[in-house]
């Protein structure tokens, strides 16, 4: 059996991250007409059961991001590997910029635009990052 290495464990915690920010938000998005049907609130209930394990996920991603940068050599990285890693880091940005601005969102626009683009560039930054990983 291949042994793991501290890198495994790293890329294991943000993949992990990853799954629970973006594939939560697949999910939450696709329960989202059921719950309306049970209930006008039911969303807001498991938008918040969501934010209690989204959030600390996407601290996780964050810290582990910043341990990736880290941990790459960038003196061997050439031009294409740091603008795409640039697009990767600006798509989360904007992922969890958009997530606040879903979750404080007073407004059926500023949830929507919110929740819409913080899918969008979640989904962008998730690919992005395998993108990365595959580069070498």
């Amino acid at each position: 059996m291949v042994s793991p290495t501290t890198d495994t464990f790293r890329l294991f915690l943000h993949v992990l991250a990853a799954s629970v920010w973006v594939g939560g938000q697949i999910v939450l998005g696709g329960l989202v007409p059921s719950l309306r049907a049970v209930s006008p609130d039911a969303t807001k209930v498991a938008a918040r059961a969501f934010n209690r394990v989204a959030w600390p996920a996407f601290a996780v991603l964050v810290v582990t991001g910043i341990w990736n940068v880290i941990a790459v050599e960038m003196s061997s990285r050439d031009t294409d590997y740091m603008v795409t890693a640039m697009v990767h880091i600006t798509l989360a940005v904007i992922t969890g910029m958009s997530a606040v601005i879903h979750s404080a969102g007073q407004t059926k626009a500023a949830l929507a635009i919110g929740g819409a683009v913080g899918g969008i560039t979640a989904l962008g930054a998730m690919f992005v990052g395998i993108l990365l990983r595959s580069y070498g």
